[in-house]
């Protein structure tokens, strides 16, 4: 890792410089869902997978669709193709995806007892296949660029587990929250070292970065964030800082909560569209890279208007090093593949 950031800026590292808030020789770009449904390539990959999961569970399919968005545009990461919710999996709730719905447990996680009974994954055996995805997806990148290993964060995969799958009200984990917070709590535990664990062994298989979505810690109030998301990112920071990987933590709108993550020890913050980049510099006073934010509809828009917006948020975060620039969040499915490569050509530009 050091070597790589003593080499000069170039696609081969300026993602990692700019993590690490060194100078670059022009601003690192890749996309959240980089490699999704938007291609024509990858639902060729998924048709023949025969489902999403079983995509997952193939450390050569994986692979495969990891690859596409790298040799396709001139992207400056590879993010690992998984999936955040592959941890309650090998917990035993019986994951599934439904066509025009999204995950769904067979299993939900909605009392004292079933809590306890959990336990953590191992990611050598039971999850065996993200790892080994991992040295695959290394070995074909051949150094081209870094490849980013991620995971759900604590909070957020208890919000899939209690619920049983997506949600708009999020009942059920809140009623456990205020009715059983040492049962929430208990889940928390198990959920932050079945994280650790599995992020540790996502380095040990070669990721050069890791991420922490933290997708559902806008809903919480205040108090409630400081109680049941902030602590568990704060302990995997710490707890995975080791030869100078970089940690990335993106907690969906939580933007008041920026000031206080950026003392938790990531390396970047990412930034959702509802708060500019120049506002988030000066609440985070540059003491972190920031990644964004680029609202994922701007992908719609003309050509031109796509090269306005870049070149908006890219004045918005100004001067000096630290910016990677992506979307406020994932890539939408329908979006014209060609719109991408604008996207990517602005941005280095």
């Amino acid at each position: 890792m050091i070597e790589l950031l003593n080499q000069p800026s170039g696609r081969h590292n300026r993602f990692l410089r700019a993590l690490k808030r060194m100078p670059v020789d022009t601003t690192p770009i890749w996309i959240m869902r980089q490699a999704g449904r938007y291609l024509p390539e990858y639902r060729a990959t998924r048709e023949k997978a025969g489902s999403f999961m079983n995509l997952c569970r193939s450390p050569e399919l994986a692979c495969e669709v990891t690859m596409q968005p790298i040799d396709r545009f001139d992207l400056d990461a590879a993010i690992l193709f998984s999936d955040i919710l592959t941890i309650p999996d090998g917990m035993g709730l019986g994951l599934d995806f439904v066509e025009g719905e999204g995950p769904r447990f067979a299993h939900p996680v909605r009392s004292a007892h079933a809590i306890d009974a959990l336990r953590v994954p191992d990611p050598q055996t039971t999850l065996r296949y993200v790892p080994d995805a991992v040295r695959t997806i290394r070995k074909a990148l051949d150094g081209r660029v870094p490849l980013i290993g991620f995971a759900g964060s604590p909070w957020t995969l208890a919000c899939y587990m209690v619920e049983g799958g997506p949600s708009e009200r999020f009942a059920y984990i809140k009623r456990l929250m205020w009715d059983q917070p040492d049962a929430l709590a208990r889940l928390l535990r198990v959920l932050t070292d079945s994280v650790r664990e599995y992020l540790l062994a996502q380095a040990d298989a070669g990721a050069q970065a890791l991420m922490i979505f933290d997708s559902w810690g806008g809903i919480l109030a205040p108090e409630d964030y400081r109680r049941f998301s902030l602590p568990s990112l704060a302990e995997l920071t710490a707890s995975l800082r080791r030869d100078d990987l970089p940690v990335i933590v993106f907690s969906r709108g939580a933007n008041t909560h920026l000031p206080e993550l950026s003392h938790i020890g990531a390396d970047a913050l990412g930034i959702d569209w509802s708060i500019g980049l120049g506002e988030a510099r000066r609440a985070t006073q540059d003491r972190v890279a920031l990644q964004g934010n680029l609202d994922p509809a701007a992908l719609y828009a003309s050509a031109d208007a796509l090269r306005c917006l870049a070149k908006r948020t890219l004045a918005d975060y100004g001067d000096g090093p630290g910016h990677i620039f992506n979307l406020g969040h994932g890539i939408t499915p329908d979006v014209n593949p060609e719109q991408v490569r604008v996207l990517v050509d602005a941005v280095h530009g």
